[in-house]
């Protein structure tokens, strides 16, 4: 997997796509993975959004948490590189906090599921906690209906978890918002034995 520093540099070489529209939103990226097989079942599109209000203790990705910095993406320039990548089967949107960038982040989504793929979202936030700020915040709702399915949850170093698929510490939660989202926890494995990941199914 290409270090951060090497996905770093790719995003500032990256290639202006033409005839942009510059009042099209924007989303602050910290770097990107085309191709990845550990944030979410299948072939997988990351995004790791710049700026963490959480800033966790133990976080493997820090230098995301400052709100200055990364690169600026229009949903134009990102779909551009995705559909580079037609093996993907979604998209991962990591950070970073993504709702803080809710508004574009949930246009970007939109677009995914138009493709045909789906939408994975970690979170800081519990989705609870979300769902209160959704109230004020009409992008962190665009998102959240576009989610399918939520990692949410701070990242607690005393309860990290190497053993459990795509969390890094046992208090966060696998919660699938779609139909889709309940097909990927399908996809996911659980352990046998040893620490216990919730999953919640959307009904």
């Amino acid at each position: 997997m290409p270090s951060y520093w090497e996905r770093k540099l790719r995003l500032l070489g990256k290639q202006k796509v033409e005839q942009i529209d510059p009042n099209e939103p924007q989303v602050q990226l910290a770097s990107l993975i085309e191709e990845s097989i550990v944030d979410g079942p299948g072939l997988r599109f990351v995004l790791f959004t710049q700026g963490c209000p959480h800033r966790c203790p133990g976080c493997h990705n820090p230098q995301t948490h400052l709100y200055i910095g990364g690169t600026d993406f229009t949903i134009t320039e990102i779909l551009s590189i995705y559909d580079q990548h037609p093996a993907c089967n979604g998209i991962t949107l990591s950070g970073g906090e993504p709702f803080l960038h809710g508004a574009p982040l949930a246009r970007l989504a939109t677009k995914i599921h138009e493709r045909g793929g789906d939408v994975i979202t970690y979170t800081g936030y519990r989705l609870e906690r979300l769902k209160e700020l959704a109230k004020t915040d009409e992008g962190i709702l665009a998102l959240l209906k576009e989610t399918d399915l939520l990692v949410d949850g701070p990242f607690i170093q005393k309860m990290r978890c190497l053993e459990a698929a795509f969390v890094g510490s046992t208090n966060q939660r696998l919660i699938a918002l779609s139909p889709v989202g309940n097909k990927l926890l399908k996809d996911i494995p659980e352990l046998p034995e040893g620490p216990r990941v919730e999953r919640l199914i959307y009904e």
